[in-house]
């Protein structure tokens, strides 16, 4: 093929550059003619070329080689329990040495740990004895719990993809693959997990739940190279509380059910999208309450239309806020926190009159303005969303509006501008349980790095019968109850 390639450029060369050819759309054809033939000859050799390169399987780095520039700054030496009991009656004879490579910030270094190896200098028949090696959240691996806590802190919080840490720690002479990066987010996900399983028990057994859901698209590998697909983070919270994220590949109505796991009974905060409320209208003990900062934030963008009319409905939304602030201060001032039942009946004494007003305006509104106007849907999205609405006078526990669990998707936007996408469908629970963790860290006024430093560490010499419940981010830091007490 290669050298029929060659006959036919040559002939066009003649043909080109020969005598007697002179005719001015003819050179211009032929020149193209032999561009194009060149250009397939070159692409066809290099195939040829690259067909007969034989690859070289590339050999894997040893841990000892990645981590052989690094520093020994502290090294721990485990004696066994035999051994310290009676020191005279062994004598040591070896050592096991491995070592964990740990990080302080923004500098990496090495954690040396050695067991010793005795012998029992009276019965030499008995086999040697050495402590245990203390459990890791990597075993058999030599990455510390601090190092997999700033890896999944400086993906998720600080928004710096695996492949631009994998450059950040080539320059500091430690060329980490980006496979062992990967790697050590799944096994983070994997021991915080029982902690994010607690975390949605807890919030299920409340009465109040704030919902929402962002997409997020993610690498679909049955749709071919490059391709994406739509996903969506499913979250849950309240006030106070943890926030809990659950990755599902749809919006359907039907993923809500998962998220709530027909377990919640209570008050349900959405906004407009439907799927909250047939949500509600399918489980009886559920009640749907609206967003007042949706139904707000939709006149906030047409007042150019109708500036004083805006302007009023503006000030009774205004209002319900400010009584609420002032219900606030009070229960503060006196140290007190006002049940939901008296804040529900505050809500029917004193929102009435605007709540009256402010429907009657939307309607008159509505009325005068196209449905597609930025005033008109604005109406139409508070008459629609009404009932939902003012069942904020029947719930006293509830705020006004949503707010605090759309803050809790930011990191998520922020971080999708960095990596853009999920790597594979089934790397985004992964992604929910660790952005669940680290947002209710943020929510709590707790450090991330230093609560995944500290619960990694733990968790790896914990059973499956022990008490998580100090490790949650709503607990962690805080003195233990006195037995007895919850």
């Amino acid at each position: 093929m290669v050298e029929d390639l060659k006959r036919q450029l040559e002939w066009l060369r003649r043909r080109v550059f020969g005598a007697g050819r002179s005719e001015t759309f003819e050179r211009q054809q032929l020149l193209l003619q032999l561009g194009e033939l060149g250009a397939r000859l070159a692409e066809r050799a290099h195939r040829q070329q690259v067909s007969y390169e034989r690859k070289v399987p590339e050999k894997k780095a040893a841990a000892a080689d990645i981590y052989a520039r690094l520093p020994v700054k502290e090294t721990v030496t485990i004696e066994p329990e035999e051994v310290k009991a009676q020191p005279e009656q062994w004598e040591r004879i070896g050592e096991e040495k491995t070592f964990e490579v740990e990080i302080t910030p923004p500098r990496m270094w090495k954690r040396e740990i050695i067991r010793p190896k005795y012998r029992s200098r009276d019965d030499r028949e008995q086999p040697p004895v050495v402590a245990p090696a203390p459990p890791r959240p990597v075993p058999g691996g030599h990455a510390s719990a601090g190092l997999l806590a700033w890896v999944t802190v400086s993906k998720y919080l600080d928004h710096a993809p695996l492949f631009r840490q994998e450059r950040m720690f080539a320059r500091q002479g430690v060329p980490i693959p980006r496979a062992n990066l990967c790697e050590w987010i799944r096994i983070t996900a994997e021991w915080v997990e029982p902690v994010y399983r607690l975390m949605h028990a807890r919030l299920l057994a409340g009465d109040y739940l704030q919902a929402d859901e962002t997409p997020i698209k993610c690498h679909d590998a049955d749709a071919g190279r490059g391709a994406v697909s739509q996903g969506y983070l499913w979250l849950i919270s309240r006030p106070g509380g943890d926030v809990v994220f659950d990755w599902k590949l749809s919006r359907r109505h039907g993923e809500l059910t998962g998220l709530l796991a027909e377990k919640f009974k209570g008050v349900l905060q959405s906004d407009g999208y439907p799927a909250y409320l047939e949500y509600a209208k399918e489980h009886p003990g559920v009640v749907n309450v609206g967003c007042w900062a949706h139904a707000r934030r939709r006149f906030v963008e047409a007042q150019g239309e109708a500036p004083q009319a805006v302007r009023v409905v503006l000030k009774l939304i205004g209002g319900l806020y400010r009584l609420e602030r002032e219900w606030d201060q009070a229960d503060a001032q006196a140290g007190r926190e006002r049940s939901p039942p008296l804040r529900a009946r505050l809500r029917q004494l004193h929102f009435a009159r605007s709540l009256k007003w402010l429907h009657a305006l939307a309607v008159k509104l509505r009325s005068r303005h196209r449905p597609k106007s930025g005033v008109g849907a604005a109406c139409g999205y508070l008459l629609a969303q009404w009932p939902a609405l003012v069942r904020h006078t029947g719930h006293g526990q509830t705020r006004l509006d949503n707010n605090l669990v759309e803050n809790a998707v930011r990191p998520t936007k922020l971080g999708l501008k960095n990596w853009l996408f999920i790597g594979h469908p089934g790397a985004g629970q992964r992604s929910a349980i660790l952005y669940s963790i680290i947002v209710s860290c943020l929510r709590h006024g707790i450090d991330p790095l230093a609560y995944l430093r500290d619960v990694l560490t733990r968790l790896p010499a914990m059973t499956n019968q022990d008490d998580l419940t100090a490790l949650l981010p709503s607990n962690w830091g805080k003195p233990a109850a006195p037995a007895g007490q919850p």
